[in-house]
């Protein structure tokens, strides 16, 4: 049997009046990988920081049997890397001025120099750019370890994952298998939990119905006529007195049956939302936005110059690049948000018709902590309440959450919340900067289809490529200090550059070849000494057949 590394018993942990955590027994043994998934608010990162012992448990106990490391999703790394780490994920030691994938990249390279028997993981995804991501999913398949991982990167659970533990309500549910059989269950469990709804819903009816039925054959029973005789009159009397009284114990039975049916509770639906968001105020030209940009520099830093942006009305344009190309920088200069330490030569024109809407990976700053989520959503929304509200039920805030101050929520709510101030509001232009951050994978996936459904038009950066996918309909790449615009999607965008790609090496192979046979036919007409002419021959024939080939390749 495996070695175990980590159990915990009874564990319980509160925040106010809500019991957070409420789980009887936890292991994790040697080898396992655990994906940790729940919705944004479930206790996630609270239950890594009760099984790490960075926080302490109302009740229970947490027993570690190996050595341990965390890799959190925010602030600085805890330990130093070592040179390897710290050269393989390109570390920097300067800690003033780091963009969020620096930083993450600090925290992962600590955490993996520490060559701990368990990695606790935390969105160790955060920020990161295509080429950390690449590397973080082959280090932690080759990582030795156990390993528990929350993160809204669904190609890296598919990958990694072999086991789920499902936080909901406090209670752990552990699933002994991959990512994607966890979702497909959770959707026949679904399924199966509608089911016996609609049968415990008809059943109560036709119980009701039939009890109905009984007290009114209960009051038709005739009693007897004033005119019969006494003898007639006693028997018909006790008749009736009996036929009432099976009538009422059968009402009774049906009612007592009623009373005894066990409770069935409804799925939880969302709703449809109807109205498309984003086209009350449309920019009816084609273009919403143009960009002219001479120099972007940060801190002396060039990120961009001499180089160009259009964005049409209408589209939805994902804007990459790796870590500290300028990204953000880029966004918050659109906006009129730059630091001091940028500078910004050129022109940004925006449509007359645009109306921005910004997001910002400090989203909380739009919020007000003390008002509700509805408070704070319906003081810029543009639409009824009950639209508002199916938004806000589409981003899985349950009915009841709602009236929560914003004080109280998670993360991961809290960035919920900004998302659909700005789904709401007046908006035809969203410019979002790593809106997946925090996310849940449920709401990640909802957030797709609202944006994929948006009226408006849609710049955002995001580090999550099936985001990405499902979202994008242009994409915009960072590219040696120029903006290289595609008109497609991003499979399409790698198809056409695996193509260019592909021309491009079938080329360079044409010419390796021509030149190797100008070689053999200048050896051919003055050969060397030692040289033989049937081999020359022989090899030239060979090349010209193989350059025709070629040649036939690059026509078709």
């Amino acid at each position: 049997m495996a070695e175990i590394l980590l159990e915990a018993d009874r564990l319980r942990k509160s925040f106010g009046q809500r019991l957070l955590i409420d789980t009887d027994h936890l292991a994790v043994y040697a080898g396992d990988r655990i994906g940790l998934i729940g919705e944004n608010g479930a206790g996630k990162t609270t239950l890594l920081r009760l099984l790490s012992g960075e926080a302490e448990s109302d009740e229970g106990t947490v027993r570690r049997h190996g050595s341990l490391a965390f890799i959190h999703q925010q602030g600085k790394e805890t330990g130093e890397p070592d040179d390897r780490m710290r050269s393989l994920f390109r570390a920097r030691e300067a800690r003033e001025g780091l963009s969020g994938g620096e930083m993450t990249r600090n925290r992962i390279a600590a955490a993996l120099s520490a060559r701990p028997q368990l990695l606790l993981a935390d969105e160790p995804t955060t920020d990161l750019d295509g080429e950390g991501l690449s590397l973080l999913r082959k280090q932690l398949q080759a990582f030795p370890g156990a390993i528990v991982l929350i993160s809204h990167d669904r190609s890296l659970l598919r990958l990694l994952c072999e086991k789920i533990w499902y936080l909901e309500d406090g209670k752990i549910t552990e699933f002994p298998g991959r990512y994607d059989a966890f979702m497909e269950e959770r959707v026949r469990q679904r399924d199966r939990q509608q089911f016996e709804y609609d049968q415990y819903k008809a059943e109560q009816k036709r119980l009701k119905e039939s009890a109905q039925r009984m007290a009114e054959r209960a009051s038709s029973v005739r009693k007897a006529p004033s005119r019969m005789g006494n003898g007639e009159a006693r028997l018909h009397k006790r008749e009736w007195t009996d036929a009432v009284l099976q009538l009422s114990h059968a009402k009774r039975t049906l009612q007592n049956r009623m009373e005894h049916l066990e409770v069935k509770e409804k799925p939880r639906d969302l709703p449809d939302i109807r109205m498309k968001l984003g086209v009350a105020n449309p920019v009816e030209a084609k273009t919403v936005l143009r960009l002219e940009c001479g120099l972007l520099s940060a801190g002396g830093t060039v990120l961009l110059e001499k180089t160009e942006m259009a964005l049409p009305s209408g589209s939805r344009t994902a804007l990459l690049g790796g870590n500290g190309c300028g990204k953000t920088t880029l966004l918050r200069t659109l906006t009129g948000r730059k630091d001091e330490a940028v500078r910004f030569e050129g022109r940004i024109q925006f449509n007359p018709a645009a109306r921005i809407g910004w997001f910002d990976q400090h989203h909380e700053k739009t919020l007000d902590m003390n008002r509700t989520v509805l408070e704070n959503i319906m003081d810029v929304s543009v639409h009824p309440e009950s639209l508002s509200r199916s938004v806000l039920i589409r981003l899985n805030f349950r009915r009841e959450d709602v009236f929560k101050p914003v004080s109280v929520l998670s993360g991961g709510e809290r960035a919920k919340a900004a998302l659909a101030r700005l789904l709401l509001m007046d908006c035809n232009l969203l410019i979002l900067d790593e809106p997946t951050n925090h996310l849940d994978l449920f709401t990640l996936e909802e957030l797709e289809r609202l944006l994929s459904g948006y009226g408006g038009t849609i710049l955002f950066v995001s580090h999550d490529e099936e985001f990405i996918r499902k979202t994008a309909t242009r994409i915009v790449r960072f590219e040696q200090r120029r903006l290289v615009s595609f008109a497609g999607t991003l499979d399409a965008m790698r198809s056409a550059r695996e193509k260019t790609a592909s021309t491009e090496d079938l080329r360079l192979a044409v010419t390796t070849l021509e030149m190797r046979l100008a070689a053999l036919s200048a050896r051919m007409a003055a050969p060397k000494k030692g040289d033989r002419p049937d081999q020359l021959q022989a090899e030239y024939l060979d090349i010209a057949g193989k350059l025709r080939e070629l040649k036939r390749e690059q026509r078709s």
